[in-house]
């Protein structure tokens, strides 16, 4: 099911991508871009995410000499098909559609968001309305009782989390364990927990941030009953094709974004402060390796249901060798700034 819906919206945002818009304007062929995309995912709403977003926006085209205007899009294909197809140049992405769009749309990650307590990382949660009696153990009965709502099929919290952490090792099929499932944003999830339209669904703790901002009510009507562990927070995606004076300017403003001791860095850090975040930090594409590690997890999770040897051995060489490149990874690279 999860596949099949892939498949229909990476269909859908192919057709609509190819119908609008135009790569970035440039004064002429060979020269500089006037004019760059920044996409955005609007897993809220667009109305209530452009004016957190549209200062930095501002701030990034004074900075880099370059305007920059948005690209709000309301799932993660729809993301990654606009820089495939040159759309867009540079975006914000959480981690799973980022590492498609490092694999399908020439991209790199060249730095990663630091949340407004410091922490790099985020976590995915199960959620149900408060005094329902649901727990954890109710969920995990697989007694078809529930209604359940995931993330977008791309979400790294929303869908890829909870089956990497929670149902995958305890062999548990959504499909097969609850009344139904559908497939909705974070915030329609959590308008449908708090209605009582869903039992269960997931969510963020980042995402719960700005429920309760937005919607303090319904936000008290909620409760979390399980935690994933820590997943690499959102980064800053480039398309490589860049120039790479222009792409170190746009690295040069994430990192230095809100640090200074100005009026202007103040200004910057309120900024920061109503996306919820603390700034930014360099990183690369091994940034990613966790959400590498949480697919190779699930690719041998299904090839052991299949039964295939074959398949099996396949897997398990691929899951071991990415989980050995990314420990390689992590033993090489320098300590973080502080």
């Amino acid at each position: 099911m999860i596949r099949r819906d892939l498949m229909l919206a990476l269909s859908a945002a192919t057709l609509a991508l190819a119908a609008c818009g135009k790569p970035a304007e440039k004064a002429d062929a060979g020269a500089a871009p006037t004019e760059l995309t920044f996409s955005i995912l609007s897993a809220e709403n667009q109305t209530s995410m452009e004016p957190l977003w549209a200062p930095l926006l501002a701030d990034m085209s004074d900075q880099i000499g370059v305007k920059v205007k948005p690209f709000f899009a309301t799932n993660y294909t729809s993301l990654v098909e606009a820089m495939r197809f040159k759309q867009v140049q540079m975006g914000w992405f959480s981690a799973a559609p980022a590492l498609q769009a490092v694999r399908r749309a020439d991209a790199e990650v060249l730095g990663r968001v630091v949340d407004a307590g410091g922490d790099a990382t985020y976590k995915s949660v199960l959620i149900v309305k408060k005094g329902s009696g649901i727990t954890l153990d109710k969920v995990l009965k697989c007694d078809k009782t529930l209604n359940f709502g995931l993330g977008d099929t791309q979400s790294t919290s929303g869908t890829l989390a909870p089956m990497a952490y929670l149902f995958t090792p305890k062999n548990i099929e959504p499909n097969k364990c609850f009344k139904s499932v559908r497939s909705a944003s974070h915030q329609a999830n959590t308008f449908s927990v708090a209605n009582g339209v869903l039992d269960v669904a997931t969510n963020n703790t980042v995402g719960l941030v700005f429920f309760k901002r937005q919607s303090p009510e319904m936000a008290a009507k909620i409760e979390v009953i399980w935690t994933s562990p820590p997943l690499p927070e959102s980064s800053i995606v480039v398309r490589k094709d860049l120039d790479p004076a222009l792409k170190e300017k746009i690295r040069q403003f994430f990192l230095t974004y809100g640090t200074g001791t100005d009026e202007k860095a103040a200004k910057q850090r309120e900024v920061l402060k109503g996306l919820a975040y603390g700034g930014f930090k360099p990183a690369d594409n091994s940034y990613l390796d966790p959400v590498r590690e949480m697919e190779a997890a699930e690719a041998l999770a299904a090839a052991r249901r299949g039964g295939d040897k074959a398949k099996i051995a396949a897997a398990q060489a691929e899951f071991d060798k990415i989980r050995a490149d990314a420990a390689q990874a992590r033993a090489i690279e320098p300590a973080p700034a502080q």
